[in-house]
């Protein structure tokens, strides 16, 4: 019973949020809930929920003050050479764009911090999708794919996951790994390509002209014609009364990031002080990636010099904390209701449950397939549950059983993280909640875009890695 309400749980939840019936945040509430009452939790589901949140609140505070953080950076004008760096160099192609996203997320990921990649990635390329009319669902995608492909680095969760729950070096996981890992970037980049190439052919269809040409005017074609504001500047041009359209079309107010746009008049900005602000972010971006203060605390400490530094007026300090409430409020919500999802899985036993029964309907016959299973069964199972709960619940029992048939637990740790493409999709990610919160992306529109694209990454590194022989087959 436990086994069909789990997945029923999920299930719903998806079908929910990708039909957009319910908010994610409001389906992480009422779904789990009703479940769990099934599942006869009855008044226990409180104290559930309120252990889960427990272990949430920090992941809570660090998503909320890294967001104020990097908003006022943003406000403050530190981002904005950068952004016409990253214009100039890629220019105003659609498919350029997408795949300088890729490469951008895939390079801050080497840190092996989701939080980070996408915050960094959303505050450079945010701007230049709104300006453009792109869709901030490719931003959320490309960036959610380059994340998880390269989270199978050694110092990233999964792989020393795998490695402590089965007592195997890192290194001796992930260095074989690097074919598969080549293959995945390759694949990832090609999507980004021609999702690039699909913004490229519906933008140069949109009938901004309002006559049934294509969307943009010829410089000096005598139609009154001048440089959107939204673009910046940049060569492209329209005309007067496609101004009005895009601005319809862009809908800059829609993002909890639509003060990224670079107005060059906006009051907030703070030129004098760029490099000030720019020594403050090294130096908090430094103990990121140092890890010797709690992550937490860094970004209240940082945001605290950041908004006296800046803004050293109560009343303009006020203002500022305000207008990065909306995206505040997004975020935390989600991850806070996502408490109660967590917590109904693991408190009525669901999770265990689910495990059991997997582990359990695999046939004695397939045991020598047993590490190609477990890289299967990794692309749904991280997804549902946790890293923690795979790898240190399922993982172990998977490896002792295919240790009967010879295989070692170092491949079978190799096979279980091919599924970290998908696994950083899952709404149990906080990372992944706090992207599509700052590009304002619709769970479920990000969810329809990525999930089979990851499906398909997850599966290529898998068949990659038995076929250079360190995932064995049979």
């Amino acid at each position: 019973m436990l086994v069909i309400l789990g997945f029923a749980m999920i299930l719903t939840f998806m079908v929910l949020i990708m039909t957009k019936r319910l908010t994610p945040m409001v389906a992480l509430i009422i779904v789990p809930t009703v479940f769990g009452l099934f599942a006869g939790a009855g008044l226990g589901l409180g104290d559930m929920v309120i252990e889960a949140i427990g272990s949430l609140a920090p992941t809570a505070a660090l998503l909320m003050f890294a967001i104020m953080y990097f908003g006022i950076m943003i406000d403050v004008g530190l981002f904005d050479p950068l952004v016409r760096f990253i214009v100039r160099a890629l220019g105003n192609d659609p498919a350029k764009i997408v795949v300088g996203t890729a490469l951008l997320a895939g390079a801050v990921s080497l840190d092996g911090d989701g939080s980070t990649t996408f915050i960094v990635t959303t505050a450079a390329m945010l701007p230049i999708y709104l300006r453009l009319g792109m869709n901030p669902v490719v931003l959320t995608c490309v960036a959610g794919l380059a994340n998880g492909t390269l989270n199978i680095v050694p110092w990233g969760g999964p792989t020393v996951r795998a490695a402590s729950a089965l007592g195997v070096s890192p290194t001796e996981i992930f260095v074989p790994m690097l074919p598969s890992l080549a293959a995945g970037l390759v694949l990832v980049f090609a999507f980004a390509w021609f999702l690039g190439l699909g913004e490229r052919k519906r933008l140069a269809g949109v009938d901004l002209l309002g006559d049934g040409a294509s969307g943009v005017a010829a410089s000096g074609s005598g139609s009154g014609s001048a440089d959107h504001p939204l673009t910046g500047g940049m060569s492209t041009t329209f005309s007067t009364s496609a101004r009005g359209r895009l601005a319809t079309l862009v809908r800059p107010d829609d993002t909890a990031m639509a003060d990224t746009m670079l107005d060059p008049e906006r009051d907030t900005l703070r030129p004098r002080l760029i490099w000030v602000n720019l020594v403050l972010t090294v130096a908090v971006m430094t103990l990121l990636v140092l890890d010797l203060v709690p992550l937490p605390y860094v970004f209240m400490v940082g945001t605290a010099i950041a908004l006296l530094v800046n803004f050293p007026r109560l009343a303009q300090q006020s203002k500022e904390i305000v207008a990065h409430a909306p995206s505040i409020v997004g975020v935390v919500s989600m991850v806070l209701a996502a408490g109660v999802l967590i917590g109904v899985l693991n408190g009525t036993g669901m999770v265990t449950a689910m495990a059991d029964w997997i582990v359990d309907i695999i046939p004695t016959e397939l045991g020598p397939f047993l590490a190609v299973i477990t890289g299967v069964l990794s692309i749904p199972m991280t997804f549902f549950m946790s890293n923690d709960a795979f790898y240190f619940g399922i993982l172990p029992v998977l490896a002792e059983s295919a240790s009967t048939f010879g295989i070692e637990p170092v491949e079978m740790a190799r096979a279980s993280i091919t599924g970290q493409p998908v696994h950083l999709q899952s709404p149990l990610v906080p990372a992944i909640l706090l992207l599509v919160s700052l590009a304002s992306v619709n769970l479920g529109d990000h969810h329809k875009k990525v999930l089979w694209r990851a499906a398909i990454v997850s599966l290529v590194m898998l068949v990659v890695g038995v076929l250079v022989g360190t995932i064995p087959f049979g």
